[in-house]
C-alpha cells in the first residue's frame, strides 16, 4: 500500500530540500509519514478550515508551500491558529508537509510554473544558487571506465546547463599493494601493482552526494576506490530565485499588465510608472522576490513580475525597469496545480485534490 513517505519522496525529487534557503523551514511538520496514504488535499496556506476539509475528505497528508511552523514552539495550548491547526492535526493522525523555497528554486517549481502561464521562451534561472556543487575525481580501471560513468550519470552526476553526461577523462597509471586479508582486482598480496586508469571528473549537486558516492562504490570493481570531492563556488544553474525569459512578441505596457491581472486572477496589480517602452523580456519571482530586483534590471529585463515589493522598490527602479506586483497570494496559488501534477504523474489513481479554499488573508476594498 503506497505510503504518506513515498508521496513526500516524490514531491522532494522535483523539489529537493537541500534547495531550501537557510531561513525556510520546510518538510514534514508533523505525523508518522510511515502510515498508508488515504489522500492528500493540496494548499497554499495551512488554516484550521483546510484542515478541517482535509478531514472531511477522509485524508491523512496536508502538503502545503508556506510551513505551518517558522519558529519553535515553547506550548501547545491552542491560543494560536498555528497551534490548533496541530492538534487538530495530531487527534486526527494527520501529516504536515510544506515545500517552500526548495519549490521556489526548482527547476519545475514556481517561477517556471509562471513563465509558462505567460507563454515565456528560452526560461531560465535569474539568479542561480552558488556553493551547490562539488567537483567528483576519481580512478578507474580502464576496462571499466564505461560502467563507472554511466553509473555516476544515472545517479545525477554530469549535468551542466543543457548538457548531460559531462565529465572529463585522462590516462594515467595507478599503483598499489594488497596487504593480507585483501582481494585485489589485479595483481598479488604483497606486491607493487602497476594498473592502466582512467581518471574520471565530473560534477554533481550537494543534494546527491550521497547517491553518488552509493553508484560509485557499487560500480566501481575496486574494494578501496579512491575519490576526491571538491566543493566549487560556481554558479548552479539548474536552481536559484526567480527567472527570465522572452514573450513570442513585443507587447504594450497597459496590453500585458491587463494579461498579468487575467492570468493570476488578480483583484488588484500595483505597478511603478510606465516607461513609455514595449516589453519583450519579462523577469518573474513569486511571493517576496523585490530583492530581484536589481538582478532583473542587470539582466536587462523590461519587467519585473512579484508578489510583494516594498514603497520604496516603486522609486528605486528609476523608469529602468516596469516593476508589476500581483499579490503575494496571487502569485503562489498556483503550487497547489504543482503539486498535483507532480503526484499524479506518479501515482495516477491516488486521491490529490486542491483545496477549494482561499486563505488569502489580504482582502480588497
Amino acid at each position: 500500500m503506497l505510503k504518506i513517505k513515498d508521496i513526500i519522496q516524490e514531491i522532494e525529487r522535483v523539489a529537493p530540500p537541500a534547495l531550501q534557503e537557510e531561513f525556510d523551514n520546510a518538510g514534514v511538520q508533523v505525523g508518522d509519514v510511515n502510515q498508508p496514504a488515504t489522500g492528500a488535499l493540496l494548499c497554499l496556506d495551512l488554516t484550521e478550515e483546510v484542515v478541517d476539509e482535509a478531514v472531511n475528505a477522509g485524508f491523512n497528508l496536508l502538503i502545503s508551500h508556506h510551513p505551518l511552523l517558522f519558529k519553535p514552539l515553547k506550548s501547545l495550548t491552542g491560543k494560536t491558529y498555528i497551534e490548533r491547526c496541530l492538534m487538530k492535526a495530531v487527534k486526527n493522525d494527520l501529516v504536515i508537509y510544506s515545500a517552500h523555497t526548495n519549490l521556489d528554486n526548482a527547476t519545475d517549481g514556481v517561477n517556471f510554473k509562471l513563465a509558462s502561464l505567460f507563454g515565456l521562451e528560452d526560461v531560465h534561472i535569474l539568479s542561480p544558487k552558488r556553493n551547490n556543487l562539488f567537483k567528483l575525481v576519481t580512478f578507474v580501471p580502464v576496462e571499466s571506465e564505461d560502467i563507472l560513468r554511466k553509473a555516476l550519470f544515472k545517479a545525477g552526476a554530469g549535468h551542466i546547463g543543457n548538457y548531460s553526461s559531462c565529465s572529463f577523462n585522462t590516462e594515467g597509471n595507478g599503483t598499489y599493494l594488497a596487504g593480507e586479508n585483501t582481494n585485489p582486482y589485479r595483481g598479488e598480496r604483497g606486491e607493487l601493482h602497476t594498473e592502466p586508469e582512467t581518471r574520471i571528473e565530473t560534477v554533481f549537486p550537494a543534494h546527491l552526494k550521497t547517491a553518488v558516492l552509493r553508484a560509485l562504490l557499487l560500480a566501481h570493481p575496486y574494494e578501496e576506490p579512491a575519490y576526491d570531492i571538491y566543493p566549487l563556488d560556481n554558479e548552479w544553474h539548474q536552481a536559484g530565485s526567480g527567472v527570465i525569459g522572452t514573450l513570442p512578441d513585443w507587447e504594450d505596457e497597459l496590453i500585458f499588465l491587463q494579461r498579468i491581472k487575467d492570468v493570476l486572477n488578480a483583484d488588484c496589480l500595483k505597478h511603478s510608472p510606465l516607461t513609455g517602452r514595449k516589453l519583450r523580456t519579462v523577469a518573474i519571482c513569486g511571493g517576496s522576490g523585490a530583492f530581484l530586483i536589481k538582478d532583473a534590471i542587470a539582466a536587462e529585463a523590461d519587467i519585473f513580475i512579484t508578489g510583494e515589493a516594498k514603497y520604496n522598490d516603486y522609486y528605486d527602479v528609476e523608469n529602468k525597469i516596469l516593476l508589476a506586483v500581483t499579490g503575494h497570494y496571487e502569485s503562489e496559488i498556483i503550487t497547489k496545480d504543482i503539486f498535483f501534477h507532480v503526484i499524479s504523474k506518479k501515482f495516477p489513481t491516488f486521491a490529490a485534490q486542491n483545496s477549494t479554499l482561499n486563505t488569502n488573508p489580504i482582502k480588497y476594498l
